[in-house]
């Protein structure tokens, strides 16, 4: 009796459902870094970022992480690339067409804890709502709805601060590996 119910029991294999994303940023010894990102369906889209590049784009990537993963932005970087689009496809005019509004929103928000890191300077949900709302005024685009809570910031600086430090205890050589699931309702 009790070898069968091994035998059954080590038959059984469990399989673990792939996340829309996987997220790997992997360290190399030369100090670049290279990002890929598999999606559930097993396609694969990856960046190899040299020099100083590959000192700045793992914490831009880790923030862009916690802020879409915080926020639950589907639309943003992450939920794009899950999605189908390429890394090839942000940054310039691509067979995709213009980005979504979130998109545009989240790298705001990355970019403004990206400046944060850079200079020290720790900002309130005021401020970062406050530059939100001027970036759209300066560059003559519509003033999304969309206002960052106190807990929206914590939020995301928990899990930003988390994945740095998984980053910074990564020996060279290795990668760090997140996986990404897009939440089931859009934020607005």
């Amino acid at each position: 009796m009790f070898g069968r119910r091994a035998t059954a029991a080590a038959g059984a294999i469990v399989k673990r459902a792939m996340p829309d994303l996987l997220i790997r940023i992997k360290k190399k010894t030369d100090g670049s870094a290279a990002l890929t990102c598999t999606r559930a369906d097993g396609s694969v889209t990856w960046q190899r970022q040299d020099g100083q590049l590959g000192r700045f784009f793992p914490l831009h990537d880790l923030t862009h992480y916690a802020v879409e993963s915080s926020l639950g932005f589907n639309q943003a970087f992450f939920g794009l690339v899950a999605d189908g689009w390429d890394m090839s496809d942000f940054g310039k005019e691509s067979t995709r067409g213009k980005a979504p509004e979130q998109a545009f929103l989240a790298e705001l928000i990355v970019g403004f804890f990206d400046l944060e890191r850079a200079t020290g300077v720790i900002e309130s949900v005021d401020a970062f709502n406050e530059k939100i709302v001027t970036w759209y005024r300066d560059n003559d685009r519509p003033v999304p709805t969309f206002r960052l809570a106190e807990d929206d910031i914590e939020r995301i600086r928990a899990v930003r601060a988390e994945m740095f430090a998984k980053w910074r205890a990564l020996p060279p050589g290795e990668a760090l590996e997140i996986p990404f699931d897009r939440s089931p309702q859009p934020a607005s």
